[in-house]
C-alpha cells in the first residue's frame, strides 16, 4: 500500500469531532450524570425507545459523549453506545468519538490483543464511521508495537486528511523505521519536508529520523550517506539542525566512510544554526581532517570551537599533536603542547601526548629532544610517569640511527618501572643491535631476557634474529631458531621464510632452500617473483639446470610471468657456459613478452663473448645496443669491453673506446684506468700512461691498490720514479686518507 499525505475529500464533521475535547466548553455535569446513569440502568435495546435518553444526549456536546463513553463498565456496553448512537439520526455525528472510547475500553482490557483492535476498526470502517485522529493514533501505536504493518498501513490511510497532525505521521514514520521499512518511511518524510507540506516535520520527527538511520537497527539497511547528508541539508532548510549525540552520530558516520567532506559542510551547518555542537563531534572531525592532512581547516576548527565555547580536551589536543607528527611537522606539535598546557583550558598533557610527541621526534632524527621532553614529563605538573611505550620509542629512534649504547642503558632503565620490558622494547633493543652487527649480543641479550624475565619471544624477535644470522652467513644458528621459533609456537610468517631461502640461496644450500620453499606452501604460502628469482640464480650458480626449468614450470602454473631479473639470470647463465644460442633464444622470448633487454642483458652477452675470446661478436652486441636500443652503454659495459681488448692486445680499440667514452659522457672509473694500464704496460706506452695518470687526477678518479701495484712496478722500471710520486702527492693533498 503506498503512503501519501495528500489528505482525502474533507469531512467537516470529522473535523469538528475530531478536536480537542477541551476545546468546547464542558456541558452541565447534571447532564452528563444522568446520561450516564440512564445508560447504566437500561437495557441497550430499549435505548432507541427511550425519548429521555435522546433528549439528554441532543443537549450535550460531542466532547461530553466521550467523556460517558469513557465512564461505562466495558468495551461491549460503550459498543452498544456507540452502535445506539450511529443508528440515531440526529446523534450520529457524535459516533466517532464514541468509537475512539470504545477503543480505549477495548486496549485496557486486553492490552496484548491487537487482533481485538483491528475487529472493531474494521467494522467501523464497514460502517463509513470516520476515524477521531485521537483513534487512529491509538491504533497505530498498537498495531507498529504488535508489528502489524499492513493494519498501521490501513490505518493511517483511513484518517482524513484535514484532521492528520504532524504526531500522527512521526508514528507512522517511527513504525516504519521499527519494522525495517525504511524506504517507506523515507518517502513520508520526504512529503513532509515538501514546501507545501500539511504536516511539517517537527524536532520529533528530526529525531526520529536520525535515531534510526544512524541506530544499529539500520545496519544493512540502503541508507546511503549521500542520502543521509541530503535528509540533514533539507531538515536545516525547515530550521532543524541535529545537535548533541546525534550530530557526533552523524559526523562520526561521515568520517568513517572517509566522507571528509560532507562531515565538514554538515559540521559547518550545525554550527551555523546554532545547534548543541559536542567537543565529541569535532574530535572525531579533526581525525578524519587529520588523515587527509587537512591542517588549515583542523587550524580553522579549532578557532570555531574557540568562538562557539566548546571547551577541548586531552583528546582533542592529542589528535591535532598526532596529526602534525605524521607529517613531520614536530615544531608546530610542540607549540600545540604548549598552547595547551599554557591556554585559557589549562589541559595537562596526558602520558599518551608526550609519547606520540617523543615517538614523532625519535622518527625525524631528534633523539635527544625526545629525551629531554621525557624528563619534562616528569616534572610535570601531573606528575606524568613514563611508561614502557616512552621508553620504547626512545630505544627504537637511538637503535635506528646506530646508538646502540644509548638505546642499551634506556633499555636497562626500564627494569626499574612497573610495567617493564616487554617484548616490544625488546624486538627494539635487538633489531638496532644486529644491524651495527652485534649479532652475538644480540643473541645473548634475548637469552639474558630469557632467564631473568621470563620474556618469550614472537615471531618479530625470531625473524629478526634470524634475517640478522643469514646476513652473517651463519646458516645453521638461523636454522636453529627456525626450529626453536616453530616448538615456541610462534607461526613463522612469509618473511622468516623468505629471509631463509633467500639465505640459503646465497651460501649454495640449495637442497634446504627448497626443502624450506616446501615448509613454506605448506603453512599456506608462496614465494613471489622476487623469491623465484633468487632461487634461480641459486640453481644456475650451481649449474642445475633442470631444477631451474621445474621452477620456470611452476611459475607460470601459479600465474607469475618471468621479468627482466629472471631472463638476465637465465642470460648471464647460458653466456657463461658459452651457449650463446640458447642465450638469444632468451633474449628473443624476453622481448616477445614484451619486456625491453636492460643494460644487464647487454652486459651478460657482451661479457659473455668476451669471457670466450669472441671480441668481434661483442663489438657486434655493442654497437646494436648503441644504434638500435635506448639503452645507452654504461660504465661497466665500456669496461668489459676495454679489458677484454687490453688482455687480447688490441690497445688501440680500448684507447679508441677510451675516447667514446668522453664523447659520450661516460665516466670512467678505477676499474677503467686499471684495465687500460695494463694494456698500456704490455706496450710499454708510458707516456700514455702518464696522460691518463693526469686524466685521473684532473676526474678525481681515486687510484686503488690494483692501480698503484700496476703503476709502481712498471713506471719505477721505466725511471720515472718522480711523476709517480707528484701522482700520489697529488691525491694525498686533495684526500689525507689515499
Amino acid at each position: 500500500m503506498r503512503l501519501s499525505l495528500k489528505p482525502p475529500a474533507a469531512a467537516a464533521t470529522l473535523r469538528r469531532f475530531s478536536a480537542d475535547p477541551h476545546s468546547t466548553p464542558p456541558d452541565p455535569s447534571c447532564h452528563i450524570s444522568e446520561t450516564l446513569s440512564l445508560l447504566q440502568t437500561s437495557d441497550p435495546i430499549s435505548w432507541p425507545a427511550n425519548p429521555k435518553l435522546a433528549d439528554l444526549l441532543s443537549a450535550v456536546s460531542p466532547p461530553s459523549v466521550l467523556k460517558i463513553t469513557r465512564q461505562l463498565p466495558d468495551s461491549r456496553s460503550a459498543l452498544n453506545f456507540f452502535e445506539y448512537l450511529k443508528a440515531s439520526p440526529h446523534l450520529s455525528d457524535s459516533a466517532p468519538l464514541a468509537f475512539q472510547a470504545v477503543l480505549e475500553l477495548a486496549m485496557r482490557e486486553n492490552p496484548n490483543s491487537p487482533g481485538k483492535l483491528y475487529e472493531l476498526f474494521a467494522m467501523s470502517k464497514e460502517q463509513n464511521t470516520p476515524l477521531s485522529v485521537n483513534a487512529g493514533t491509538l491504533l497505530i501505536k498498537c498495531f507498529s508495537r504488535a508489528n502489524m504493518l499492513e493494519e498501521m498501513f490501513t490505518v493511517f490511510g483511513s484518517i482524513d486528511g484535514q484532521v492528520r497532525n504532524t504526531y500522527v505521521v512521526n508514528l507512522v514514520v517511527s513504525g516504519l523505521f521499527k519494522l525495517g521499512r525504511f524506504d517507506d518511511a523515507l518517502k513520508l518524510v520526504d512529503e513532509m519536508l515538501q514546501p507545501d507540506a500539511c504536516n511539517p516535520p517537527n524536532g520529533y520527527t528530526l529525531s526520529i529520523v536520525f535515531s534510526s538511520i544512524l541506530g544499529r537497527n539500520c545496519i544493512g539497511s540502503s541508507v546511503t550517506d549521500e542520502e543521509i547528508y541530503d535528509i540533514f541539508s533539507r531538515f536545516g532548510e525547515r530550521g532543524l539542525c541535529l545537535s548533541g549525540f546525534r550530530l557526533t552520530r552523524l559526523i562520526s558516520r561521515l568520517c568513517r566512510n572517509c566522507d571528509c567532506y560532507k562531515a565538514w559542510n554538515a559540521m559547518q551547518k550545525a554550527m551555523n544554526s546554532g545547534s548543541d555542537v559536542e567537543v565529541y563531534s569535532c574530535n572525531f572531525l579533526l581525525s578524519s581532517l587529520g588523515h587527509q592532512r587537512d591542517y588549515a581547516r583542523m587550524n580553522l576548527l579549532m578557532q570555531q570551537m574557540k568562538e562557539k565555547g566548546i571547551t577541548p580536551t586531552v583528546v582533542t589536543y592529542g589528535i591535532m599533536i598526532k596529526s602534525l607528527c605524521k607529517i613531520r611537522r614536530l615544531d608546530e606539535a610542540l607549540e600545540v603542547l604548549e598552547k595547551m598546557r599554557d591556554g585559557e583550558a589549562g589541559i595537562e598533557p596526558d602520558v599518551v601526548i608526550y609519547n606520540t610527541l617523543i615517538d614523532g621526534l625519535c622518527k625525524v632524527g631528534r633523539q635527544e629532544e625526545g629525551l629531554k621532553l621525557m624528563e619534562r614529563m616528569r616534572l610535570s605538573d601531573s606528575k606524568c610517569e613514563p611508561n614502557t611505550g616512552t621508553y620504547n620509542c626512545l630505544i627504537d629512534g637511538f637503535c635506528k640511527v646506530g646508538d646502540v649504547d644509548k638505546g642499551r642503558e634506556l633499555f636497562e632503565q626500564m627494569s626499574d618501572l612497573d610495567a617493564g620490558i616487554n617484548v616490544v622494547s625488546l624486538n627494539a633493543m635487538l633489531g638496532g643491535m644486529c644491524r651495527v652487527g652485534r649479532v652475538s649480543s644480540a643473541m645473548e641479550l634475548f637469552s639474558r631476557m630469557r632467564k631473568e624475565k621470563g620474556l618469550e619471544g614472537n615471531a618479530v624477535t625470531y625473524t629478526v634474529l634470524i634475517t640478522a644470522f643469514c646476513g652473517a652467513n651463519n646458516i645453521e644458528k638461523a636454522m636453529d631458531l627456525f626450529d626453536e621459533m616453530k616448538e615456541n609456537g610462534c607461526t613463522p610468517d612469509a618473511i622468516v621464510y623468505y629471509t631463509l631461502i633467500s639465505g640459503l640461496t646465497r651460501a649454495g644450500k640449495m637442497d634446504d632452500a627448497m626443502s624450506i620453499k616446501l615448509r613454506m606452501e605448506e603453512a599456506g604460502f608462496r614465494l613471489d617473483i622476487v623469491g623465484y628469482n633468487i632461487m634461480t640464480g641459486g640453481f644456475c650458480r650451481k649449474d642445475r639446470i633442470d631444477e631451474v626449468s621445474e621452477l620456470l614450470k611452476e611459475m607460470e602454473s601459479v600465474g607469475l610471468k618471468p621479468d627482466r631479473v629472471t631472463y638476465n639470470t637465465l642470460l648471464s647463465y647460458f653466456c657463461d657456459k658459452g651457449d650463446f644460442k640458447h642465450a638469444r633464444r632468451v633474449m628473443k622470448r624476453m622481448v616477445d613478452d614484451g619486456l625491453t633487454p636492460t643494460v644487464v642483458t647487454y652486459g651478460a652477452l657482451i661479457q659473455g663473448y668476451c669471457s670466450k675470446k669472441k671480441l668481434g661478436s661483442a663489438m657486434k652486441i655493442f654497437r646494436d645496443m648503441k644504434s638500435t636500443s635506448k639503452v645507452p652503454p654504461n660504465t661497466v659495459i665500456y669496461n668489459i669491453l676495454i679489458d677484454s681488448h687490453c688482455k687480447g692486445d688490441h690497445v688501440d680499440t680500448a684507447l679508441s673506446l677510451m675516447d667514446e667514452m668522453r664523447d659520450r659522457g661516460v665516466k670512467p672509473s678505477t676499474t677503467t684506468y686499471n684495465a687500460l694500464f695494463k694494456g698500456l704496460q704490455q706496450r710499454n706506452w708510458s707516456e700514455k700512461a702518464l696522460q691518463f695518470m693526469k686524466q685521473m687526477i684532473e676526474q678525481e678518479c681515486v687510484p686503488d691498490y690494483s692501480t698503484m701495484e700496476i703503476l709502481t712496478e712498471w713506471l719505477s722500471a721505466a725511471g720515472e720514479t718522480e711523476k709517480l710520486k707528484e701522482f700520489v702527492r697529488a691525491y694525498r693533498a686533495s684526500d689525507p686518507t689515499v
